[in-house]
């Protein structure tokens, strides 16, 4: 069991399962956004696809985790952290994916407000920037 995790799960009431802290130390230990598969891949077998899916919906569901689109349109999930407003949990920050290592990472800068045509309403912002990240222009 990690201690971490246990905690995490702890303060979002949520109930510790093997999966839910299986699933969310993997989030742990990775500072970039993880797709299903890439979930799947890394966790222990002995958990089913289904399973998986609900427990990041079950993460979503409670904001402990966002939805990250990439600029093939897969969906990739994050640890929600300092970029995400935890004052109704919005996530209106951008994203970053690096050209040359192709991990997708939350930035803590906002996303400029943008005002749409009359008429228009937005229920959700994306922006991705792509370029080389830090890691990889050392």
């Amino acid at each position: 069991m990690n201690v971490a995790s246990d905690r995490l799960l702890k303060n979002f009431r949520l109930r510790s399962t093997p999966t839910r802290q299986e699933i969310l130390h993997l989030f742990l230990r990775r500072t970039y956004a993880l797709s299903h598969g890439d979930i799947e891949k890394e966790i222990n077998n002995d958990f089913d696809r289904v399973t998986v899916y609900r427990t990041l919906k079950t993460f979503l569901d409670k904001g402990l985790i966002h939805k990250v689109l990439d600029d093939e349109g897969s969906l990739k999930y994050a640890l929600c952290n300092e970029a995400c407003n935890t004052a109704g949990h919005h996530h209106d920050h951008v994203h970053f994916k690096c050209t040359a290592c192709g991990q997708t990472s939350c930035l803590s800068v906002e996303i400029p407000a943008v005002k749409l045509p009359k008429g228009y309403r937005a229920s959700e912002q994306n922006l991705l920037i792509q370029g080389v990240c830090e890691r990889c222009s050392k």
